[in-house]
């Protein structure tokens, strides 16, 4: 009983030295400084994809962006694992915030936005990528699998790709 009571003193005193030294760093503690939430934007079956693009079409011209048209469906897990991995990669999230207008065009059973999809190249999985420029003209028909990484995304593959597209600014 004595040893217990040794042993959990010092765990006790340990924790509150490490606890001691974070303060003294200036390391915030949880509820200090809580984690942003995760929200995004759903594929909404509802949604009219010409006019969302040319909503994106005014917004890339005004702000010299490209457009990135996201097609996909909320059935679909590597779509709404995308939308995390760009978000838990703030330099992703800077990328893409910089240099495109985000248009996401459901296709799901409720609605697969044939006549807006048939002016595109055919698509073999999702999420599926276009990259058009500012004044929608199509400039790549990007399959994701090739950003993919075992159960994720690739962090490099996935950079490079949007830096590819990016509007060289001066």
């Amino acid at each position: 009983m004595r040893n217990y009571i040794l042993a959990l003193g010092l765990v006790m005193l340990t924790a509150a030295s490490s606890f001691a030294q974070l303060k003294a760093k200036g390391a915030a503690t949880v509820s200090e400084r809580p984690p942003a939430a995760f929200v995004r934007e759903k594929f909404d079956p509802a949604r009219n994809p010409s006019d969302d693009l040319k909503a994106a079409i005014e917004t890339a011209s005004k702000e010299n962006k490209r457009i990135i048209l996201d097609v996909g469906g909320e059935w679909c897990g590597w779509c709404v694992y995308m939308d995390k991995f760009i978000f838990q990669h703030p330099e992703l999230t800077k990328l893409r915030d910089e240099n495109y207008v985000w248009v996401k065009i459901n296709m799901s059973e409720e609605n697969e936005n044939v006549p807006f999809l048939g002016a595109y190249p055919e698509i073999s999985g999702y999420p599926h990528l276009f990259v058009l420029d500012k004044s929608g003209t199509l400039l790549e028909s990007k399959d994701t699998s090739a950003l993919e990484e075992d159960k994720g995304y690739n962090l490099a593959r996935f950079t490079a790709f949007l830096q590819k597209w990016a509007v060289k600014r001066k």
